[in-house]
This record gives structure tokens, C-alpha cells and sequence, in this order.
């Protein structure tokens, strides 16, 4: 069996796209998977022996740029036409897709697995991506929820026109050249009645009664088993448990009043502090060796050994400190990460920050909750909840689709 995955997105995108790749091909299937052409990401599927095929511009830029509506669809238009370059190509003999991230990327997933007639899955990694009463959609840049509305099937209808304002002529201009037929309502067409929810059912759940019927597989997390380097290690051992600080692949503006809080709000807990670079390029403020500073990371191994964790909210990063028993800062600068800080907090698990500029005060509020005995009880209470079967889950389920769409094979 073949299987592509497809994917457009930053790291947090990619990396499940990477866990749920190797199981795939532990149990028997060849797997390639699209996705951004960055530096990291195809050293990410290279370490562990994955074929990468590239697509489009490094998003590295991309979410390093301020959001904009001005040419959004122009953008959506670009990315359609690369992916359906890309995937039409890759897909080749494939037997199934799996696509997350974007609309306009995994619409054109869709659409060439549609062409092929072979199985189409797509996956959100967070249950608001998904329609549902109970909860809003997320906001689009230059296309706000109405602050009037509060009824969640109508912004749900709302979002369903924005998403065909925004990429609906691009999607249907290439099907048509594919020979498949417009869409009307690209965002169900992208989803489907049975997307996949690959978010933890304790940090996650998917809520009933609703209107999508929703598989949750638990996250895809691979196992990491890369070593901590020595440094790091040595800076762990010569004193207590330090304070993680990092924001992944968020770019942090202002980073270096952003470290430089960070770092002296720790310090003002009586704690020590580990930066985390990330693409915002943390870095210390001064020399003194109550800090350390720590780029590409296993944080599997890392978070076990911290006070605690703060960051910026993704999935993969939240999932990761929940599992390690570390209570947690959220700080959201998008999307989904209010999401996460909201459900950090509502378990006891940690601290929501309030809005995306951390200050001093403001920091220190939510570490002192963090930091309390009562938060590291309850975070390792929930770690013991945070279920580690996702990828072999969401594997197993395709592979038993695609075998139901085989022909049987007589000798």
C-alpha cells in the first residue's frame, strides 16, 4: 500500500504529518509526504527516512510576515496551483491521501485524490478547526466574527462564505482543468461528514451532539529518542528544575523584550530559566549561568525535567507538556493557541496568559499559578490521562479504508 500525506503549515503542521508517517510504514505501507520546502522539515522527514516532496515557498516566511487580507486570495491562488502541481504528481500510484493544514492546500489534495478515485481523508489537529455549535470559527485576517452574532451555527455559516470569497474561484479554476466538476462550499468539501480529530480526548475532546460525524484518533506524536546534548544536560543537573520559555514557530515581535521579560520573571520566582530560540530567535540577556539557551530540542525528554512550560500554545507543544507532567504558561499569539491556553487552564494544568504581549507582571501572575504545588499535582494527575496511541490509531484506520476499496486479489 501507498500513502501520501499532504501538508501546508508551520512546524506544528508537519510534525504529526512525521509521526503519523512512520507508523504508517511500520506497519507495512510506503509513504511520501508533501509539504513545505523549509530547511528543518526535510531534515525532520530525512532523519527518519521519509520521502519528502516539496511544495510551494518555505512557510518560514510566511508566518514570519504580519497577517494580511491585502492579497490573500492571490496568495490562495498561488498555493492551490502549487499544490495541485505537487500532489498530482506525487499521488501517482498512491492508494490513499491524507491532507491537513490550509483550506487551499488540502483542497487540492482532494481534488486529485478525487481524480484518481482513490480514499480521501483530511485531519484537524484542534477541535475548533471544525464546525461545530459549540464553539465560533476561527477569525480570518480582515474578516473579523461579528461582535453581534453569538449564535455558533451562523458564524459557522459566515465562515463557510468567507472561505468561498477567499479561495473558492482558485479551487474550482483548477479543478476545472483537471476535469472535476465546481465546489460550492470549499471549506465541507475540504473537511468532508467524517474529518478526523488527531487532538488528545483529554486536552481536546470533541463535544457532542454535532453536526460533522468526527473520528478522534488521539494526537500524532512519534516517539522522540534523540539525546539531550551535554550542555543542556549539564546545565539540568547543577541546579533545580529550570523554567522553559520558548514560541516555536511563532516569530514574537519584539523578541528581545520579550526574552528580557520572560527571563526576569523567572528569575523573580527564584527559579532558573532555559530560552528555547525557536523562529523568534530568543536569546539571553546577559551572562550570568542561571540561564541557558537551546535550539532544535527533544522536548519529550526536556519537559520532564523542567518546573514548567512556557509557550506559545500549539498543539503539539501543549499535548507534549501534558504528557510530561509539566504545568504550563500559554501565551496565544493565533489560531488555535487561545484554544489550548483556554483548556490548559479549565484541566488546572497551568495558566491561560491574556492576549500576546507578555509583561513582567503579567507573567509572573500566571508562573506563580504554574509554579504552585497544587499545579504540578494536577498536571501529573492529567499526564497519566494523555492517551499515546494516536498515530497507531489513525494508521490502522486507514489501512483498513484502503483495503475495503481494494478489489480482492485471487491467486
Amino acid at each position: 500500500m501507498r500513502v501520501l500525506l499532504s501538508t501546508y503549515g508551520s512546524r506544528g503542521d508537519v510534525e504529526p504529518m512525521v509521526g503519523l508517517a512512520v507508523q504508517l510504514r511500520a506497519l507495512g505501507a510506503e509513504v511520501r509526504v508533501c509539504a513545505p520546502q523549509d530547511e528543518e522539515f526535510a531534515a525532520r522527514l530525512a532523519a527518519v527516512g521519509v520521502e519528502m516532496v516539496p511544495v510551494g515557498s518555505p512557510v518560514r516566511a510566511m508566518v514570519t510576515a504580519a497577517p494580511s487580507a491585502a492579497g490573500m486570495p492571490q496568495r490562495a491562488a498561488a498555493l492551490v496551483a502549487a499544490q495541485f502541481d505537487a500532489v498530482a504528481v506525487a499521488a501517482e500510484g498512491c492508494d490513499a491521501v491524507v491532507a491537513t493544514g490550509l483550506i487551499p492546500a488540502a483542497a487540492a489534495a482532494r481534488s486529485v485524490a478525487e481524480k484518481l478515485g482513490i480514499p480521501y481523508v483530511f485531519a484537524a489537529f484542534f477541535p475548533s478547526y471544525l464546525p461545530s455549535p459549540h464553539h465560533p470559527p476561527l477569525a480570518w485576517p480582515g474578516r473579523p466574527l461579528p461582535p453581534d452574532v453569538t449564535d455558533n451555527r451562523e458564524l459557522w455559516d459566515l465562515n463557510t462564505e468567507n472561505m468561498n470569497a477567499l479561495f473558492g474561484e482558485a479551487i474550482n479554476t483548477h479543478r476545472a482543468s483537471i476535469g472535476l466538476p465546481p465546489v460550492d462550499n470549499v471549506r465541507d468539501h475540504v473537511f468532508t461528514d467524517q474529518p478526523w480529530l488527531a487532538a488528545d480526548p483529554t486536552l481536546g475532546p470533541w463535544l457532542e451532539p454535532a453536526d460533522l460525524d468526527v473520528v478522534q484518533t488521539g494526537a500524532w506524536i512519534r516517539p522522540d529518542e534523540r539525546p539531550l546534548p551535554a550542555g543542556l544536560v549539564a546545565f539540568l543537573d547543577a541546579g533545580a528544575p529550570p523554567v522553559y520559555v520558548g514560541f516555536g514557530s511563532m516569530p514574537m515581535r519584539d523578541s528581545e523584550d520579550v526574552a528580557g521579560v520572560a527571563i526576569e520573571a523567572v528569575r523573580a520566582q527564584g527559579r532558573r530559566a532555559l530560552v528555547g530560540r525557536g523562529w523568534a530567535d530568543l536569546a539571553l540577556i546577559d551572562d550570568q549561568d542561571d540561564c541557558f539557551v537551546v535550539g532544535e530540542v527533544n522536548q519529550q525528554a526536556l519537559f520532564r525535567r523542567v518546573a514548567a512550560v512556557v509557550h506559545h500554545g500549539g498543539a503539539g507543544t501543549t499535548t507534549t507538556a501534558a504528557r510530561a507532567g509539566a504545568p504550563q504558561v500559554v501565551v496565544p499569539q493565533m489560531a488555535d493557541q487561545p484554544y489550548w491556553a483556554g483548556r490548559v487552564a479549565d484541566l488546572g494544568i497551568g495558566a491561560a496568559h491574556e492576549g500576546p504581549t507578555p509583561t513582567f507582571e503579567s507573567l509572573s501572575a500566571a508562573l506563580r499559578t504554574a509554579l504552585a504545588p497544587e499545579t504540578r499535582a494536577r498536571a501529573t494527575a492529567v499526564a497519566g490521562a494523555i492517551r499515546t496511541d494516536g498515530t497507531t490509531v489513525a494508521a490502522e484506520l486507514l489501512l483498513d479504508a484502503i483495503s475495503r476499496e481494494r478489489p480482492p486479489v485471487f491467486a
